[in-house]
């Protein structure tokens, strides 16, 4: 067993140019979060390891993402980016006088599991100096090739440029990712050359420098999906599918139920209780919660929303973020609820915008109802008391209190606090004209023949 706390060196500096994007490669999102920080993710699962992110020359939105996610984080500057081995080098000042393993991982492969990374430190501790880890490929073209004797032990890896004939049958591959447990791993790294076909200090040469300095090299296996490195924007639509397909089969193994699967899509931090029912096409951006029992009807999108146990939402439901739906609540169809708490039993069925403020117990918006709560400069809070009964078209122009068990009249534009008990109404007096529309039909009628002559 290591001695020391690990090192993890995360490298981040490619430009990602097949992204024709002016957005960092390694910041484009799988799953709400970006790639760099389903990495730093997985880092910050082995216990006790401290984290080196090496990224380019001016990658400033790259650095600011680190700070944000893993405030406790080095980053170094690869200025030359001339290979692999070079970036691992870029973070010497953490491997100086760092005496435990060292795992080399990359800010563009998004989906390699805990488990995956715990198995490598499983390989050292079984006495391998360096753990790599490799996959069986469909189409091994343009992968290194991972040289072996029997299922585990590792010769050598060559990178399909350099590789002959023979050794490009070879389907195990490497996926880059490393582990190290040298006595001098900087040692090593500073060996290693650049005479291949690319002119670059690859960091796939310190097996065989380990390995004649008497360490032994080992192969873990994993999934091909789980290593895809993502470098153009299909690969990153692929990279979704597979995050997205894991999510809801373990959505599906922990009690929900998912009726049309493919068609919901999950967030990082989704979080889905046991017997929840979700319907077809339903969005989860970040920061959501589904408590027990609920029931997602179809054609919603959730964002920053907590849902209690027992709501009923949807279909066509919109929760924005600050939306804190209470047990039992009922939101329906084209409702859009934004930093608004709901209490427990109420419901607003149809055609609503609650924005900024909170709605009782058992109160209930009728269709149509706008809390009107912005002024063109300020958000302001429109507060519903409990059991309160607001009419169908209603505009409730905040700053604005509701009593509990108030009524506001159908139709109604409120600009006052209403009593507790109370009823509210504004509405123009109703004009009635006897027989007009008979008289306006007949009229009308006159006109279009005289036109028509």
């Amino acid at each position: 067993m290591a001695t020391a706390a690990p090192l993890i060196v995360i490298l981040a500096a490619g430009k990602g140019t097949r992204m024709k994007s002016a957005l960092p490669k390694v910041l484009h999102k799988v799953a709400g979060r970006s790639m760099l920080g389903h990495v730093l993710a997985l880092a910050s699962t082995v216990p006790g390891a401290t984290i080196a992110v090496v990224v380019g020359p001016g990658m400033d939105e790259v650095r600011a993402e680190v700070s944000r996610l893993a405030p406790a984080a080095r980053v170094f500057v690869q200025e030359n980016q001339s290979g692999t081995a070079d970036a691992v080098l870029a973070a010497r000042p953490a491997l100086d006088g760092h005496s435990g393993d060292v795992i080399v991982l990359y800010a563009d492969t998004p989906l390699i599991e805990a488990g995956t990374l715990s198995a490598l430190g499983d390989a050292l501790d079984a006495g391998s100096g360096v753990a790599v880890l490799g996959f069986e490929a469909r189409d091994p073209t343009g992968y290194g090739r991972l040289i072996t004797v029997g299922e585990t032990t590792l010769l050598a890896i060559r990178e399909h440029k350099d590789s002959s004939p023979e050794e490009r049958k070879i389907t195990l591959c490497n996926s880059g990712v490393l582990a190290f447990r040298l006595p001098d791993l900087l040692g090593v790294l500073t060996r290693i050359g650049n005479a291949n076909s690319k002119g670059e200090y690859y960091l796939t040469d310190a097996v065989e420098i380990a390995r004649a300095d008497g360490a032994r090299a080992a192969v873990v296996r994993c999934p091909e999906d789980e290593v895809l490195g993502v470098n153009s924007r299909s690969q990153l639509a692929v990279a979704e599918r597979i995050w997205q397909d894991r999510a809801r089969q373990k959505v599906m193994d922990e009690g929900a139920t998912l009726t049309a699967p493919e068609t919901v899509f999950l967030s990082y931090d989704t979080v889905i209780g046991s017997d929840v029912i979700i319907e077809p096409h339903v969005v989860f951006g970040p920061g959501v919660t589904v408590a027990d029992g609920a029931e997602i009807k179809a054609f919603c999108h959730f964002e920053g929303a907590r849902i209690g146990p027992g709501a009923r939402i949807g279909p066509y439901a919109r929760l924005r973020p600050g939306a804190s739906l209470g047990p039992d609540v009922h939101i329906g169809n084209f409702v859009e609820v934004k930093n608004v708490t709901v209490g427990p039993g109420a419901k607003a069925n149809h055609l609503a915008y609650l924005g900024d403020g909170s709605v009782g117990a058992g109160a209930n918006i009728g269709a149509g109802t706008i809390f009107c709560n912005y002024d063109g400069f300020f958000k302001h809070k429109t507060e519903i008391g409990e059991g309160a009964f607001i009419g169908s078209n209603s505009s409730l122009v905040a700053p604005i209190k509701i009593g509990d068990g108030a009524y506001v009249g159908s139709g109604s534009v409120i600009t006052k606090d209403v009593a507790s008990g109370a009823l509210a109404l504004e509405r123009a007096t109703q004009e009635e004209r006897p027989q007009w529309a008979a008289k306006f039909r007949e009229m009308m009628s006159r006109r279009k023949a005289a036109k028509s002559k």
